[in-house]
């Protein structure tokens, strides 16, 4: 399935973009490239941790939580049209980073940022903006799909990822093992833009009108 990409390639993807660049005080283009690579690293991580019996259980309670139902995606005109962010989204979002990186979200930042051109300040937002609607969309999915268990979540992850799994996973691993000297950070930041073989910076390209 491409479920989270089909989703991208609608209006609704066009609204997120639209919303989250002006809300966040960032070019439609640049916020395009930094959801182009912000959305597979939390795919990545979130599958990473479903890998083991416990991750699993702890994705599947928290996909359980009515938060992350999938009433996001229905509110998500009110969420970037207005004045500013749902505080609660953000908090959210920085809640799920946390647990799904482990504290090494500074890094995936930085990769989007140097990927995209956005300052590191505009990348940690999105990529708060972009983990609750994951979340929801996972949610939404496990409902429809009466997923709970491990295997289940996983073949949902793995298809929302594509072909680009493995990838993902391996970008979201170097990231989290990442010493902070930047090397290892430009290295992923060129496989996001799709300069390097193997980069997944093609996942979502072309969904965000580039």
């Amino acid at each position: 399935m491409s479920g989270i990409l089909d989703l991208l390639s609608g209006p609704m993807g066009k609204m997120l973009i639209s919303g989250a660049s002006k809300q966040l005080g960032q070019g439609e283009k640049q916020t395009s490239s930094a959801l182009s690579a912000a959305l597979p690293l939390i795919l990545g991580a979130m599958k990473n941790n479903a890998s083991t019996p416990d991750g699993a259980a702890g994705l599947l309670s928290a996909l359980g939580n009515n938060k992350h139902s999938g009433g996001i995606m229905d509110n998500l005109g009110s969420i970037l049209g207005g004045g500013g962010i749902d505080k609660d989204v953000l908090d959210d979002g920085a809640g799920i980073l946390g647990h799904v990186f482990g504290g090494k979200e500074q890094n995936v930042a930085n990769a989007v940022s140097k990927s995209s051109g956005i300052d590191m300040g505009g990348a940690m937002n999105i990529l708060k903006v972009a983990a609750p609607l994951v979340m929801g969309f996972l949610g939404k999915q496990t409902r429809q799909q009466n997923i709970s268990n491990q295997s289940g979540i996983g073949n949902l992850l793995g298809g929302m990822l594509g072909g680009d799994s493995q990838n993902s996973q391996s970008l979201v691993t170097k990231l989290l093992d990442a010493d902070g000297d930047g090397s290892v950070i430009d290295d992923i930041a060129g496989m996001l833009m799709g300069g390097k073989k193997g980069g997944i910076g093609g996942l979502l390209g072309g969904l965000f009108g580039k």
